[in-house]
């Protein structure tokens, strides 16, 4: 069934990493909410972190959009399911504009999502040290693809009104829009990993409010809704996740807490479209595993909370029990640290976790893997038989180290270096990754996960 939407949207872009895309993107949303617009946002790439504060800034889940892993299908899909009740859309980009997987086609980058969704692009660009200079920077982007829309420039790192009105001069097609001063009040604080969750106690919701009232400040807002509006109507096929949930035919435990909080909303979407209910508990809080069929650990920072999840020794018993009972586990990164036998920190210090993978976590100071994967399945798993294909990415800084030879599901093979390694730890019904899956880049992992919560037959 194809549905035609007319959302006025706009996608953030950068010259290039760390030149503050989420500090605008997130200052323009909180700006144009206080304006009384609902705003969708989004996420592209395989992002995490920077989605937290789009929902703080705009008290809407935020999407990631991610044209390697999904496919352009389900990017535009999950644009449109989110933006139906959506005044605006705002999609914020990641690293610069046209990096992605390849580094001669659009794949997995910004600009791809930009073209999908016929969107006018804003240029974000650090603005400290330039002048006329910003005119030939900006004459590159918008000549590079003519495929591309550039709308329009935000400048970062503005000395004063001044300057902002020098570039403005020096700039005409696409105009400058206006951008942020220079001003350490306006960052947000980051972690290895980049920028911190944005919960309240890392980031106080001041922050996002000199964010908005900034740009209310330093930005026509005005002409940035007017090029929003100018975006045509968009077409898509729904088809991939049912609108309306089925009934209930088994509850997975979903881990949320300060340490497990990396999922695509799109593959809990995916799930409740087959009739799970979703359970979510804290394995750092809760003294009791809710009464599931299956549990899924997703990603976070299991390190960061390592001490209070070896203290809540109850729930990792139960955990463990229901691991060993044949109940269906599958956990990503964070999860395949928790299920693993303890955690080695950067100081010695070791906190013992559920033991269900007879395996240390060992943390390091350097990244041990970062970039998208592509996975086949080599052994029957809660995920599916043999044969079963599907994309995703690592970033992590531990490594799990076995104690035991361990069964591996897997053959990932890295995209950066095209190697294929062993990987998907694999015990009874317990399928346990550093992959960070995205399931549009196939939905039948879901069928599989959910027929294995509901069958709860062995897997040998």
């Amino acid at each position: 069934m194809a549905e035609s939407l007319s959302i006025p949207r706009l996608v953030i872009g950068g010259a290039a990493s760390g030149i503050g895309k989420t500090s605008i993107t997130v200052g323009l949303s909180r700006a144009l909410r206080e304006r009384g617009l609902r705003v969708a946002t989004f996420k592209c790439g395989p992002d995490y972190l920077d989605p937290t504060y789009h929902v703080r800034a705009t008290g809407r889940t935020c999407h990631n959009l991610d044209g390697w892993m999904m496919g352009r299908q389900a990017v535009l899909e999950s644009f449109v399911r989110a933006c139906t009740d959506a005044d605006i859309a705002l999609i914020e980009g990641m690293m610069g504009l046209f990096d992605g997987a390849s580094p001669i086609r659009d794949d997995g980058s910004t600009a791809e999502i930009a073209k999908w969704l016929n969107a006018p692009v804003l240029l974000v660009v650090d603005a400290a040290g330039i002048a006329r200079t910003l005119a030939a920077l900006v004459f590159g982007f918008a000549g590079f693809d003519p495929g591309l829309r550039l709308a329009g420039v935000l400048c970062n790192r503005l000395g004063s009104q001044g300057h902002l009105q020098l570039l403005r001069e020096s700039v005409t097609e696409p105009p400058v829009l206006g951008g942020l001063p220079d001003d350490h009040a306006l960052a947000f604080p980051e972690r290895h990993l980049g920028l911190r969750t944005a919960d309240e106690r890392a980031v106080p919701d001041s922050i996002f409010d000199r964010l908005a009232q900034t740009c209310a400040e330093w930005c026509n807002l005005t002409a940035i809704i007017d090029l929003a509006n100018s975006a045509p109507p968009l077409e898509c096929r729904l088809s991939i996740i049912k609108k309306e949930f089925p009934s209930r035919v088994c509850r997975i435990g979903v881990a949320l807490d300060e340490a497990f909080h990396f999922y695509y909303e799109y593959n809990l979407a995916l799930l409740e479209s087959l009739g799970a209910e979703l359970v979510y508990f804290s394995p750092i809080s809760d003294q009791a595993l809710p009464d599931v069929d299956g549990i899924y650990l997703g990603g976070g920072y299991p390190e960061l909370h390592a001490e209070a999840l070896s203290a809540n020794r109850a729930m990792r018993e139960q955990i463990a029990g229901f691991a060993a009972n044949g109940g269906a586990v599958y956990g990503e990164c964070g999860g395949l640290m928790y299920l693993s036998s303890g955690i080695t920190m950067l100081d010695g210090r070791y906190f013992p976790m559920a033991g269900v993978i007879p395996g240390r976590t060992i943390m390091h100071e350097r990244l041990q893997a970062l970039g998208y994967v592509e996975v086949e399945t080599a052994r029957d798993s809660v995920i599916g038989p043999p044969g079963i294909r599907f994309r995703g990415h690592q970033f992590r800084y531990s490594e799990l180290k076995p104690m035991t030879e361990l069964d591996t599901a897997y053959r990932m093979a890295r995209d950066y270096d095209g190697r294929v390694i062993p990987e998907g730890f694999r015990l009874k019904n317990v399928l346990a990754s550093y992959v960070h899956a995205h399931w549009a880049s196939n939905p039948a992992i879901a069928n599989h996960l959910v027929e294995a919560c509901t069958c709860k037959v062995p897997i040998r």
